[in-house]
């Protein structure tokens, strides 16, 4: 090589203009290490974020939650809402070849019902029958309108695996998982790492700069933040709080935040057992009391260093579907004797048992403190998670702090929660008018009607407080400042079309 042509390629290459040839891969750590790698058994969130890369769905949604194209280009409803058709994206083949079509989709909604392993059962029950009216068109029949159907399709139920390997794999999909999404699966090593290579036949494919991602589950949030730091990783998910300032501070990271579609809050027995007769449990006066002497702005400052969202909703209020005539109510301490002097009391005792974590236990101790002040004496009982649950199910409890990872479509935060059969009501709260709002709710797909029905029925448990929102958690990333593009999503996934790394 002569010196010239030394010299022009150390110039090109000191200025950007050729670059040495060299994969783009992208680390990520997670909190913990997903479960089975098969949508249909799968029960993780940190699964979800890899499928997210792995497996296209249906629809998928924008950051405001609204339910957009994927793998079905468009879709309609019957006038009555009990047959929804969509209409399918083509040209699409999943990773072994086999081509994406109505029958590809047949074949999943059939695995997805009856499969025994099959976890995704109970969100696809108001499905009758599926049929293929086109070579890329699927007509589902209901069996009664459900409204919630959409986005039971922008989740897992809605992930497309390939028919030839579902065949072949069977139960065992999990160890070889072949899907349609932008990457495909290579390897996995337990507790260690999943990797993931970008599928070159994806339709999307330009849109996509990464030639392979890595994924590393670390437990640790300290030791996640310190690979960032270092380099070892480009981001990680759920910085802890106590961490966000560090990361906003450090010039060399990027901090992402996004108000989750969930809700932390104290659940109250007011009829499940015995244990719900008591003074707080009777009296909605009382909880309307403990709801005034709470400090939530406060609350979030201090435990969890103004991270997440103050709420009195099952839905933040950055939700579409958030009451707005009912907002987040500010500390009264007065107020909040006063409406414990009208239910006749000065004083009441109360046991809330909380879950065995530092961060909870804190929460129940500034909670303690604050109600304290308006007359209420709060026992905090601590209890492995598990249990406490056990116990709530059971009925053996007054009150319990507890969250809800929360739901895409609003009927998954509210209706199994405080209906009279809900499935997840251990409040024991019945209200005949909440169940009417909430049903009706379901069976039209009409936004302008499903909200006026929430709202509703969302002023009379402001009133009646079978459960007291308190606030809604954030999901937090922190990013190597090379990584861009990046959009933080509500429902926590980690979503890389247009995310590049320099």
């Amino acid at each position: 090589m002569t010196k010239l042509t030394k010299f022009a390629l150390a110039f090109a290459l000191t200025m950007g203009l050729v670059a040495p040839a060299m994969a783009a891969d992208l680390r990520i750590g997670l909190a913990e290490d997903p479960d089975l790698l098969d949508p249909d058994q799968a029960r993780t969130f940190v699964g979800r974020i890899v499928f997210t890369s792995l497996c296209d769905k249906l629809v998928d949604i924008t950051p405001k939650l609204e339910i957009i194209p994927q793998l079905a280009t468009d879709w309609s409803w019957s006038d009555d809402g009990t047959v929804l058709t969509m209409d399918l994206r083509q040209g699409v083949t999943f990773h072994d070849g086999t081509p994406f079509n109505a029958e590809a989709v047949l074949a999943n909604i059939d695995r997805s019902q009856h499969l025994p392993e099959s976890r995704r059962q109970s969100e696809l029950t108001s499905v009758q029958s599926a049929a293929a009216t086109g070579e890329y068109q699927v007509t589902f029949t209901l069996a009664s309108a459900d409204a919630t159907l959409l986005a039971q399709f922008a989740d897992r139920a809605g992930m497309m695996m390939s028919p030839k390997a579902l065949t072949e794999e069977g139960v065992d999909f999990s160890n070889n998982p072949v899907c349609s999404g932008p990457f495909k699966f290579v390897e996995r090593i337990q507790q260690d790492r999943i990797v993931l290579e970008k599928f070159p036949e994806y339709w999307n494919a330009d849109k996509f700069a990464f030639d392979t991602i890595t994924y590393l589950p670390i437990p640790d949030s300290t030791v996640r933040l310190a690979n960032v730091r270092s380099g070892d990783l480009d981001m990680l998910e759920r910085l802890a709080a106590t961490d966000a300032k560090s990361v906003k501070d450090d010039t060399g990271l990027t901090y992402a935040e996004a108000v989750s579609l969930g809700y932390s809050g104290i659940t109250i027995n007011l009829e499940n057992g015995d244990a719900g007769d008591n003074p707080f449990g009777n009296e909605k006066l009382l909880r309307q009391a403990f709801s005034f002497a709470i400090d939530r702005d406060a609350i979030n400052q201090v435990v969890f260093n103004g991270a997440f969202a103050p709420g009195n909703q099952p839905y933040p209020p950055t939700s579409p579907w958030y009451n707005t005539s009912i907002p987040v109510p500010a500390r009264d301490i007065e107020k909040a004797k006063a409406l414990m002097s009208e239910a006749g009391f000065e004083s009441v005792d109360l046991t809330l048992t909380v879950p065995n974590s530092p961060e909870t236990l804190q929460l129940a101790q500034v909670i303690q403190s604050m109600v304290s002040e308006a007359g209420f004496n709060v026992t905090i009982n601590a209890t492995e998670f598990a249990t406490m649950l056990s116990q709530q199910t059971a009925g053996n409890y007054e009150a319990d702090q507890v969250g809800w990872s929360g739901r895409v479509d609003p009927d998954g935060n509210i209706h199994q929660f405080v209906t009279c059969e809900g499935g997840i009501n251990d409040t024991g709260y019945c209200n005949p008018e909440v169940d009417k709002l909430l049903n009706a709710a379901r069976t039209t797909t009409d936004t302008a009607a499903r909200k006026t029905a929430y709202d509703a029925a969302l002023a009379i448990l402001n009133e009646d407080l079978p459960i007291l929102y308190i606030y809604h958690q954030s999901w937090i990333w922190a990013l190597n400042k090379g990584v861009t593009g990046f959009v933080p999503y509500p429902d926590g996934m980690i979503r890389l079309e247009g995310v590049s790394k320099s």
